[in-house]
């Protein structure tokens, strides 16, 4: 049987791995794909300490976005219940719906933060009342808002 060669990834690849892990692949892998395409070094002390001094920096990096995304999180608890207007028919209906980009604009013009509607999880509001919605701020961090939807 071949003699598997070590390489350390330089991105993420598929089914292989991470930024800076160490992986064991078949030569022709290697050879053919990997080296060439520069997904991919072979694993030499010096190429070792440069993944993880850039997995170091990695590290720190998220843990800063984390940080921020807590900070955000933390203003828009203090928004509490947001107030959107609609106008409305009969039963309560609204006329259209309640969307994530209003519900973005309005977090946005509370907090004076940024949203981007899709990171968003919002149901489908069609009528008058209270709703719950979830934005993800940071994979580790996320937020509930209270929006409830009044005739115009």
């Amino acid at each position: 049987m071949a003699k598997r060669v070590q390489l350390v990834l330089n991105q993420e690849v598929p089914k292989l791995g991470h930024l800076g892990d160490l992986v064991e692949v078949a030569p022709g892998y290697a050879r053919n794909y990997l080296v060439p395409q520069g997904k991919a070094f072979k694993a030499t002390p010096g190429v070792m300490k440069q993944m993880e001094r850039r997995r170091a920096e990695e590290i720190k990096r998220l843990a800063e976005l984390k940080k921020e995304a807590e900070a955000q999180k933390e203003t828009l608890l203090k928004v509490g219940t947001l107030t959107i207007a609609q106008k409305a028919g009969e039963e309560d209906m609204l006329f259209g719906s309640v969307t994530a980009a209003d519900i973005a604009a309005a977090l946005q013009a509370a907090s004076g933060i940024e949203v981007d509607r899709r990171h968003l999880t919002a149901p489908e509001i069609r009528h008058l009342g209270t709703f719950t919605a979830e934005l993800k701020l940071h994979p580790e961090v996320s937020v509930e808002v209270t929006v409830e939807v009044v005739a115009d």
